[in-house]
C-alpha cells in the first residue's frame, strides 16, 4: 500500500471522529484528481468539470459516514463525479436536441513534428474517446486497480479491460509505436 492511500485512510478515520481540519486537508488533496477526472469525461470543459465535483463534493459528504471502507474511497469518489458528468453531458445532449443544432469544438492541432513526447502524447490522451480516456486516465494516471477502475465508471471489470486495450491501441498508433 503506498503512503498516498495511507494518509488518506488516517484522514478518513479522522473525518468520521469529528475532525474538520482532516476533512480541509483530505478534501484539498482529491480535488485535483477529482476535478481532473471530470474535465478528462467533460472534454475539457474547466467549468462543466467544477460544476460537476462540486456536485459530486454535495454527495460524497452526504455519504461519507455510510462508506463502509475507507479503502473503497477513491473508486467511491470517481463513481459519483462520473456520474455526475454523466447527467451533465445528457442535458447537454438533451440542449442541443432542443436547440436543433450541433457544434464540434476543433481539436489541439499542433504538429506531430513540433510537438514534445509529453505534448504528443496529451494531445493523443485528448483525442481518445471519452470511455477510454477516462479509463487510461485512472488506471495510469491515478495508479488504481481494473477493479476500482470498473467502480469508478460503473462498469464492469471486462469493459475496462476492453477499453484499455483499445486505447493503448490508438495511443500506440497515434504515436508511432511498435506492435
Amino acid at each position: 500500500m503506498n503512503a498516498s492511500r495511507v494518509l488518506d485512510e488516517y484522514l478518513l478515520a479522522s473525518i468520521h471522529a469529528g475532525d474538520r481540519k482532516a476533512f480541509e486537508l483530505f478534501a484539498r488533496r482529491w480535488q485535483k484528481k477529482l476535478l481532473g477526472h471530470a474535465w478528462r469525461l467533460l472534454g475539457g470543459d474547466v467549468e462543466a468539470a467544477r460544476d460537476a465535483v462540486q456536485e459530486g463534493w454535495i454527495e460524497i459528504v452526504n455519504g461519507l459516514s455510510r462508506l463502509r471502507d475507507d479503502r473503497a474511497f477513491p473508486a467511491w469518489a470517481f463513481r459519483i463525479v462520473s456520474r455526475r458528468c454523466a447527467r451533465q453531458i445528457g442535458a447537454a445532449v438533451r440542449e442541443r436536441q432542443l436547440a436543433a443544432e450541433s457544434t464540434i469544438a476543433p481539436g489541439d492541432q499542433s504538429s506531430p513534428e513540433t510537438a514534445s513526447d509529453d505534448e504528443r502524447l496529451r494531445a493523443a490522451v485528448r483525442a481518445l474517446p471519452k470511455d477510454q480516456r477516462a479509463a487510461i486516465a485512472l488506471f495510469h494516471f491515478e495508479d488504481m486497480s481494473i477493479a476500482e477502475v470498473a467502480v469508478a465508471l460503473d462498469v464492469p471489470a471486462g469493459t475496462v479491460k476492453t477499453r484499455l486495450m483499445h486505447a493503448r491501441r490508438k495511443l500506440r498508433d497515434a504515436l508511432g509505436g511498435d506492435e
